[in-house]
C-alpha cells in the first residue's frame, strides 16, 4: 500500500466516522431531548396520581379499621 492510498483510506474513514457522528447527533436532540423531557414529565404526573391514591387507600383501610373497632364496642355495649 504506498502512502497516498493510506491517506485517503483515513481520509475516507474520517469522513464516515464524522458522518455518522453528526447523524446520531442530529437524531439524539430531535428525539432524545424532547420525548425524554415529555416522557418526563408523564411519570412524574403519573407518580402523583399514584400518590394521591395511595392516600386515599391509606385512608379507607385506617377508616375501615376504626370502623370495625367501633362496631365492635358498640357491640360489646349492646351486650
Amino acid at each position: 500500500m504506498s502512502f497516498w492510498t493510506a491517506v485517503v483510506v483515513l481520509f475516507a474513514i474520517a469522513c464516515v466516522t464524522w458522518l455518522r457522528t453528526q447523524k446520531y447527533r442530529a437524531l439524539g436532540n430531535k428525539r432524545g431531548d424532547y420525548d425524554h423531557t415529555a416522557r418526563e414529565h408523564e411519570l412524574e404526573r403519573e407518580v402523583e396520581e399514584m400518590r394521591k391514591r395511595i392516600a386515599v387507600l391509606e385512608r379507607i383501610a385506617t377508616d375501615e379499621q376504626r370502623g370495625k373497632d367501633l362496631a365492635r364496642e358498640i357491640e360489646s355495649l349492646r351486650d
